[in-house]
């Protein structure tokens, strides 16, 4: 069956919601996102572990066939170029900026995504 995701994501946070046979989330938090500093060395190490938090999205996907991603910043546009680095960006099916939602508002707008009434 066909699997879709719908993804939120800032630095801090990321819902996914698989839809697909039977509906599921993944949400996990990137505590250390908070961190800033000029210091080149501390924007080396941010860029680093954003890095890894956005390969642990990606972990999740293998076997989404499309991919819509939202979120309020940069996060969205971030983890768009890390999905398509790794050859993946023919699945993603649009990119949306959406303020802070609820687990509840992600599902819903996800669920309004792929199943219009």
């Amino acid at each position: 069956m066909k699997q879709q995701v719908g993804i939120w994501i800032d630095h801090k946070d990321a819902f996914l919601v698989f839809i697909g046979g039977v509906e599921r989330h993944v949400q996990f938090s990137d505590h250390h996102a908070h961190e800033s500093s000029a210091d080149d060395q501390r924007q080396k190490q941010r860029t680093a572990h954003l890095a890894t938090y956005y390969d642990e999205v990606i972990s999740h996907l293998d076997g989404a066939e499309s991919i819509l991603l939202f979120g309020p910043g940069e996060a969205k546009g971030e983890l768009e170029k890390r999905i398509e680095g790794k050859g993946l960006g023919t699945r993603i099916v649009g990119v949306e900026t959406a303020d802070r939602m609820t687990g509840h508002q992600i599902s819903a707008k996800v669920r309004e995504h792929y199943q219009p009434l």
